[in-house]
């Protein structure tokens, strides 16, 4: 089997590559290891930055997202038992932020990649990436029970932490950046309305807390737990007893209640894996880069990757120059790191350090309080938090 780029990766980074590529022109292939019902199902990022909802839009992905999803203008934070808005579009040239499950963009993506883009095979275990420093690499995969080899002109590696497309690069050329958080959040769906219209970002003495949404109709709800917590250890009123008590307020606001029918335990990192590229290989997303969820900056890391390697290739088709591609990794980890920094500085904001000393819980909260009277303070918050430009 032979394409110009082989995409190790159904994720949203993999899928929306290849349906950028199909309408620049640009032929390739799609393998997952995973089934198709396994990949529009599991359960991951939920926010669309300004940049993201864009790029769906313009590749003639967003119809559903454009119907179903939920625009946000903006978060609320929560301390002290106060609540202040952040003001997006006010504070950030009018950009806002989209609600929409990554399991939705998914959906939409394999849907068009089925009706009117190039091969996409499920069940296709990539098993290494070969030759990534020569003009011809390859990735060595079984399907069907069958070994093959996909022969390219360029590999996008967006097969997540553990695929095989980063043991390509020679260790002897790679940096790796890496800090491990000692707790992670516990994370719950439940079948009831989201209790406030936006999301709410609450820093409490008893740890973090996070009021998200799905839909109307399905909240999603996380809680700061100390690192290795096992999920199955929370009883259900248990966990609605805490949320209630961290996202408190001194007015009249309630937590609603409702059946939970998910689960699990995120653990928080930050990763950074430098370069890149190698050769003709290239990694994006989760391959290359990971992020605490704080910042809700994941999925939009690997939207950014993708779309710089697609201009890039588009670039070198149309001008004959590979200058573009060439500076894939350095344009890249420019976005990285400021999302890296984002979603540090959110994180070290918001959750209490199992070890903090009472001198660095009142930097928390005076931290806190430099937002709700800083509008320069705001507009950093907002600006980063609706996204950085891609490229």
């Amino acid at each position: 089997m032979r394409t110009t780029v082989g995409i190790v990766g159904a994720g949203p980074a993999g899928l929306l590559l290849a349906r950028l590529l199909h309408n620049a022109g640009i032929d390739s292939v799609v393998l997952e290891s995973r089934d198709r019902a396994y990949v529009e199902q599991r359960q991951r990022a939920g926010i669309l930055e300004q940049g993201t909802v864009d790029v769906l839009r313009a590749a003639g992905a967003a119809e559903r997202m454009d119907r179903e999803g939920l625009r946000h203008d903006g978060i609320e934070l929560r301390f002290a038992g106060r609540r202040h808005r952040v003001d997006f579009p006010a504070l950030a040239g009018g950009r806002s932020v989209m609600v929409y499950a990554q399991t939705e963009v998914c959906k939409d993506l394999i849907a068009l990649q089925l009706e009117a883009g190039g091969p996409l095979l499920f069940e296709a275990e990539a098993l290494a990436v070969e030759d990534a420093d020569t003009d011809h690499p390859r990735v060595r995969f079984r399907h069907e029970g069958v070994e093959d080899v996909l022969e390219c002109d360029y590999v996008v590696g967006c097969d997540g932490f553990w695929g095989v497309a980063r043991q390509a690069v020679p260790a002897s050329l790679t940096r790796v950046f890496e800090r491990t958080y000692p707790f992670g959040w516990l994370g719950i769906l439940a079948d009831v309305p989201p209790s406030h219209d936006e999301l709410v970002y609450a820093r409490h003495d008893r740890g973090f807390a996070l009021l998200s949404m799905r839909s109307p109709t399905v909240s999603r709800l996380y809680l700061q737990v100390p690192e290795g917590t096992d999920a199955r250890a929370w009883g259900d009123e248990e966990i609605w007893d805490e949320l209630e008590r961290r996202l408190e307020t001194d007015d009249d606001w309630r937590l609603e209640r409702g059946p939970i029918t998910q689960k699990s335990v995120t653990p928080m990192r930050s990763y950074v894996h430098e370069p890149m590229r190698h050769g003709r290989l290239f990694l994006a997303g989760d391959a290359a880069h990971i992020v605490p969820p704080t910042g809700a900056k994941g999925l939009n890391l690997a939207v950014g990757d993708v779309v710089t390697f697609a201009r890039a290739l588009a670039h070198r088709r149309g001008t004959g120059s590979a200058a573009l591609l060439d500076a894939y990794s350095e344009t890249c980890l420019r976005r990285v790191w400021q999302a890296e920094r984002f979603s540090y500085d959110m994180t070290t904001l918001l959750h209490p350090a199992p070890d903090a000393t009472p001198f660095e819980d009142r930097l928390q909260l005076a931290r806190l309080e430099r937002f709700a009277s800083s509008r320069a303070a705001e507009t950093d918050l907002a600006e980063g938090y609706t996204g950085f430009p891609f490229g």
